[in-house]
Protein backbone atom coordinates (compact mmCIF):
# COMPACT_ATOMS: atom_id res chain seq x y z
CA UNK A 1 0.00 0.00 0.00
CA UNK A 2 1.19 3.31 -0.82
CA UNK A 3 1.78 5.89 1.89
CA UNK A 4 1.87 9.44 0.70
CA UNK A 5 3.78 11.02 4.37
CA UNK A 6 5.94 7.91 4.50
CA UNK A 7 8.80 10.72 4.27
CA UNK A 8 7.43 13.16 6.41
CA UNK A 9 7.82 13.14 10.39
CA UNK A 10 5.37 11.95 12.86
CA UNK A 11 5.26 14.69 15.54
CA UNK A 12 2.63 14.27 18.32
CA UNK A 13 -0.12 16.15 16.46
CA UNK A 14 0.02 13.14 13.79
CA UNK A 15 -2.27 10.54 14.29
CA UNK A 16 -1.58 7.24 16.21
CA UNK A 17 0.66 4.43 13.67
CA UNK A 18 0.76 1.81 16.04
CA UNK A 19 -1.80 0.73 18.87
CA UNK A 20 -1.28 -1.81 21.96
CA UNK A 21 -3.63 -3.31 24.81
CA UNK A 22 -2.32 -2.03 28.37
CA UNK A 23 -2.05 -4.36 31.29
CA UNK A 24 -2.37 -2.22 34.25
CA UNK A 25 0.57 -2.99 36.70
CA UNK A 26 1.60 -1.40 39.80
CA UNK A 27 5.25 -1.87 39.85
CA UNK A 28 6.11 -2.17 36.38
CA UNK A 29 6.35 1.39 33.48
CA UNK A 30 4.74 0.64 30.39
CA UNK A 31 6.99 -0.77 27.65
CA UNK A 32 6.10 2.33 25.12
CA UNK A 33 5.25 5.43 26.33
CA UNK A 34 2.37 6.08 24.37
CA UNK A 35 0.82 9.02 22.72
CA UNK A 36 -2.50 9.05 24.28
CA UNK A 37 -4.68 6.27 25.82
CA UNK A 38 -8.06 4.92 24.45
CA UNK A 39 -10.30 3.44 26.48
CA UNK A 40 -12.79 0.82 25.69
CA UNK A 41 -15.03 0.80 28.60
CA UNK A 42 -15.52 2.53 31.32
CA UNK A 43 -14.75 2.84 34.55
CA UNK A 44 -11.30 4.80 36.41
CA UNK A 45 -8.10 5.00 34.57
CA UNK A 46 -5.14 5.24 37.46
CA UNK A 47 -1.83 6.49 35.90
CA UNK A 48 1.40 7.23 36.70
CA UNK A 49 2.76 10.70 34.55
CA UNK A 50 6.74 11.37 33.89
CA UNK A 51 7.37 13.30 36.84
CA UNK A 52 5.53 10.33 39.30
CA UNK A 53 2.38 11.69 40.30
CA UNK A 54 -0.70 9.50 40.45
CA UNK A 55 -3.79 10.18 39.53
CA UNK A 56 -7.44 8.39 38.42
CA UNK A 57 -9.54 9.55 35.81
CA UNK A 58 -13.21 8.45 35.71
CA UNK A 59 -13.75 7.19 31.82
CA UNK A 60 -16.29 6.26 28.98
CA UNK A 61 -16.31 4.12 26.41
CA UNK A 62 -14.20 5.82 23.59
CA UNK A 63 -12.75 8.31 25.76
CA UNK A 64 -8.95 9.60 24.83
CA UNK A 65 -6.81 10.89 27.64
CA UNK A 66 -3.96 12.83 25.64
CA UNK A 67 -1.27 11.82 28.04
CA UNK A 68 1.97 10.51 27.88
CA UNK A 69 1.86 8.15 30.92
CA UNK A 70 4.57 6.12 32.00
CA UNK A 71 2.87 3.54 34.04
CA UNK A 72 -1.10 2.47 34.34
CA UNK A 73 -1.16 1.53 37.93
CA UNK A 74 -3.59 -1.75 38.53
CA UNK A 75 -4.94 -0.43 41.55
CA UNK A 76 -7.50 1.66 40.65
CA UNK A 77 -8.03 0.83 37.51
CA UNK A 78 -11.30 -0.74 36.28
CA UNK A 79 -11.55 0.58 32.35
CA UNK A 80 -10.43 -1.40 29.64
CA UNK A 81 -7.42 0.75 27.78
CA UNK A 82 -5.45 0.74 24.68
CA UNK A 83 -1.95 2.73 24.44
CA UNK A 84 -1.45 4.57 20.95
CA UNK A 85 2.27 5.22 19.38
Amino acid sequence: MEDAFQNLSSGLEAPALRHFLITPNDSEDLPTRPRALYCNTAGFVAIRDVDGTDFIYAVTPGMILPIRVQRVLETGTTATVVGWC
